[in-house]
């Protein structure tokens, strides 16, 4: 473990050491998902400082682990193009966009059940038995689409972690990428921009998801105009 965390760039590193000790402590502590997830600005949950903790936060040990193989493979490599102050920068605007990006399609569901993008004082939460009742006259779905954006945290760092795969595409866009079970090499272009695409599908057409895929578009989508606002030339690399 020593030897793989001394190759890796600093910021990578503590990035990833961050990660895995915030995993760590929700398994010791359960309440902190809904402590340090983010929940929609208008839900009784949200906390300020969840815009800046649900990116170290994650759902499960198969969700931080891909995430972190993410990282570990693509982060070194941008760091070493960016630099360790503007690949953090970076990091951090990809995972802020992501939930700039999920906050308007949130707001767009609320805007289009209640006729408002504010739906909380509708909502009554009885958390002693875990029950959630709404004054509201709406079908079953809107009121279960309701209670799903108000009370689930988004937690993880696909957003960060989609804005280093556009950045990668973006360097090396003919970089041949190797993919387990799959024979042939495909360049990062055309990977990660079939990735993108299948998210951005996947977001309109799969609303009942737990995964938050427009979140993920969010993030390769800031981190395309933060690259672009840079002036990073494409494929000089």
């Amino acid at each position: 473990m020593n030897n793989i965390l001394s190759n890796l760039s600093p910021v990578v590193k503590n990035l990833l050491i961050i990660n895995v000790i915030c995993f760590v402590g929700t398994l010791a502590f359960e309440p902190a998902t809904r402590l340090f997830g983010v929940y929609y600005p208008d839900s009784p949950f949200f906390k300020i400082w969840q815009p800046i903790t649900y990116m170290f936060m994650h759902g499960g040990f198969t969700h931080l682990f891909f995430n972190m193989f993410a990282l570990v493979m693509f982060g070194p490599i941008i760091e070493g193009v960016f630099g360790s102050k503007r690949f953090l920068n970076y990091y951090l605007i990809c995972a802020l966009g992501a939930l700039v990006l999920q906050y308007g399609v949130q707001a767009i569901e609320v805007q289009q059940i209640v006729g408002s993008v504010r739906a909380g004082s509708y909502l009554n939460y009885d958390l002693v038995q875990n029950r959630v009742s709404t004054s509201l006259n709406i079908s079953q779905s809107s009121f279960d689409t309701l209670v799903a954006i108000y009370g689930t945290p988004m937690v993880g760092a696909s957003g960060a972690i989609f804005g280093l795969l556009l950045a990668f595409a973006y360097l090396f866009p003919n970089m041949p990428l190797y993919f387990m079970f799959i024979p042939v090499p495909i360049k990062a272009k055309y990977f990660v921009g079939a990735y993108i695409l299948i998210e951005i599908y996947l977001g309109f057409n799969n609303t009942g998801s737990s995964i938050a895929h427009l979140a993920h578009v969010g993030g390769a989508l800031f981190g395309y105009l933060l690259i672009k606002l840079w002036r990073i030339r494409k494929g000089r690399y």
